[in-house]
């Protein structure tokens, strides 16, 4: 038999990344469920389902008109209040200055009586006339104090009505990317309904989540103490390349029935390369193996012993 022609590589020494691989799931950074927080029929929505929206864009308008007669009702409910005040003002001064005057003239009466002037009867109508004049008086101030009140409660009342009026315009709390629309143009909307009108995720930055062998935990750890670890996140059947992140959070506790561990590493994701539920293979980088012995993984057999390179 002739010669079995080899091919020769040469083992070399170099720096070589200790990592862990994992499948891992994609979840948005952050989902809201978009609802009501007033009732009343839809009258219009400016977006289409999937179209990406910015905070504060504007995406649902619901018929304003109830809300709007109603603060007009509680504008109108505060003048009233507040003339009633003004009014309950005037009257008040008034009886204060009889009430004074009636005073006086009890005192003189009172005078005179001692005198035999005048009769007792005269008196005690004097006196009784100062009383009621005092009274009176009183009374205005309740009535200011009442007036007062009920302006508070009227200002409320308008708050609240311009807050209802302000809800009537439904307007994105994130960026993101809208979901499928559960609701249409006349649908009459429930407040706090439990089915949101659509679901925004932002999706840029994304988490990946991921588990490990507990016995991975501890070298995490001691990594992660010295920096962030790097992660990536590939694709199956994606010829652009892993997405590059960075670890985030450890879960604190330990799954004990599969004896695994939750992590999350975030990415920034502008190229929307990573989707939510989406699966992935996670790469993480725990450290490196420093002049690490390095051939061909070609050169490399199995044997009963494991993995050896070939003589």
């Amino acid at each position: 038999m002739p010669p079995v022609p080899v091919t020769v590589a040469v083992a070399t020494q170099r720096d070589l990344p200790i990592q862990l691989r994992a499948i891992g799931n994609v979840e948005s950074y952050s989902s809201i469920p978009v609802k009501a927080q007033v009732a009343g029929e839809l009258m219009s929505i400016h977006f289409t389902e999937g179209q990406d929206v910015k905070k504060g864009d504007l995406l649902f308008e619901i018929d304003r008109r109830p809300y709007e007669q109603a603060l007009r009702q509680s504008e109108a409910n505060l003048n009233r209040d507040i003339a009633q005040e003004k009014q309950a003002e005037a009257n008040l001064a008034r009886d204060l200055a009889q009430a004074q005057n009636a005073r006086a003239q009890a005192v003189r009466y009172s005078k005179l009586a001692e005198e035999k002037v005048v009769s007792k009867e005269q008196n005690d109508q004097m006196k009784t006339a100062a009383t009621a004049a005092d009274e009176s008086a009183r009374a205005d101030q309740a009535a200011i104090e009442s007036a007062r009140a009920a302006n508070l409660a009227d200002k409320a009342a308008i708050e609240t009505a311009r807050l209802n009026l302000d809800y009537c315009e439904i307007r994105s709390p994130i960026d993101g990317r809208t979901g499928s629309l559960q609701v249409k143009v006349g649908t009459l909307i429930k407040a706090q309904a439990d089915t949101a009108m659509v679901t925004i995720n932002q999706i840029s930055p994304t988490f990946v989540t991921f588990s490990v062998p507990e016995d991975q935990l501890a070298a995490i750890r001691k990594s992660m103490a010295q920096g962030p670890l790097q992660a990536e996140a590939e694709i199956p059947n994606d010829p652009s390349g892993p997405a590059h992140g960075q670890l985030t959070f450890i879960d604190n506790t330990v799954d004990a029935t599969t004896g695994a561990i939750k992590l999350k590493a975030e990415f920034t994701n502008r190229e929307r390369k990573l989707w939510p539920g989406q699966f992935v293979n996670v790469l993480l980088t725990v450290g490196q193996d420093a002049k690490a012995t390095v051939v061909p993984s070609e050169a490399i057999q199995v044997g009963q012993q494991g993995s050896l390179p070939s003589s």
